[in-house]
């Protein structure tokens, strides 16, 4: 069996309807999503399986659902092929927890409530300021940086090439917006999001999310884990604390991230998570990479038969 990369769906991937039919399919993944209800004391299964879409979207319920959803996916690919080798994971903003879950940083449960807190953090941010985002199609990172400054604001994802994102107040993201063409980039799109994810406007967030992560028992992970913030591997527990941490407002390095991978020899990549989103940014970052993406039963058991076959 070769050995495989680890990737974690980021916050927007998320479908009502996720997991249900891992729960009907797999006794390993009811008993993982019974466990986050009795942990996080509320029905956030039942959000998952019916919605509405804008419960879900809160981001007090898609961190955790994704969290959820991820590792569940994990523990079922992992029972049915045992022989299957992580070397390493990442995990697009919130996917990063689930990656360090996933690589034994810490507990499910302990995971499950940090990442619950991380939503509640974000939330509260989101309400006490006025933030969007906005994705900036074509243009160098040059110029997308260059417009970014101009309109005071951030950069917040590097997501491939062609694919920036910017975050920061809603008049700076509307000027950028309205800007784009005039700084070479062919588009800019406002998204549909409740904040400025990834922006100095979540500073209120960062701190008490510090202090959640001090108090957590946090260990070694088995394998790297990439950081976002740093675009290489956080070494230790300390450095965990800080690079999560640092990431909230820090920017997603995800295109660097994925290169050092790949420059380290890796080239089988799974992908655990709704809607295929990281392949079709890994084909845009190196089309070589090999990438399986699993997001349900159906896809998971064509996983399996894929994986068998290495």
């Amino acid at each position: 069996m070769s050995k495989a990369v680890l990737l974690f769906s980021g916050q927007g991937a998320q479908k009502v309807g996720m997991g249900r039919d891992l729960v009907e399919a797999y006794p390993t993944a009811l008993s993982l999503f019974e466990k986050a209800d009795e942990v996080l004391a509320r029905p956030l299964t039942q959000i998952m399986f019916e919605g509405p879409s804008e419960d879900l979207t809160r981001t007090v319920n898609c961190q955790p659902a994704l969290f959820l959803h991820g590792l569940s996916l994990l523990a079922v690919l992992q029972e049915k092929v045992p022989s299957l080798e992580p070397a390493a994971a990442a995990g697009l903003s919130l996917g990063e927890m689930t990656a360090h879950a996933a690589a034994g940083s810490f507990a499910f449960e302990d995971g499950l409530r940090l990442v619950a807190r991380r939503g509640e953090l974000m939330d509260e941010a989101c309400s006490a300021t006025s933030g969007t985002m906005a994705a900036m199609i074509g243009g160098s990172e040059e110029d997308v940086r260059r417009l970014a400054s101009d309109c005071d604001v951030d950069v917040a994802n590097l997501n491939c090439p062609g694919q920036l994102v910017l975050s920061g107040k809603v008049d700076g993201i509307e000027k950028a917006v309205s800007l784009a063409k005039e700084y070479g980039l062919r588009m800019g799109k406002k998204l549909s999001v409740a904040g400025a994810y990834h922006s100095r406007l979540m500073s209120g967030a960062q701190e008490k999310l510090a202090n959640a992560l001090v108090k957590a028992e946090i260990g070694t992970p088995s394998i790297p884990v990439i950081s976002n913030f740093l675009a290489e591997a956080a070494q230790g527990p300390d450095a965990i604390r800080a690079s999560l941490t640092q990431q909230v407002t820090g920017s997603v390095r995800w295109i660097e991230s994925m290169q050092l991978l790949r420059s380290q020899g890796h080239d089988l990549f799974i992908e655990l998570g709704p809607g295929k989103v990281l392949a079709g940014l890994m084909a845009r970052i190196d089309k070589e990479a090999k990438i399986i993406s699993i997001d349900d039963a159906s896809s998971l058991e064509v996983a399996v038969e894929e994986l068998h076959n290495f």
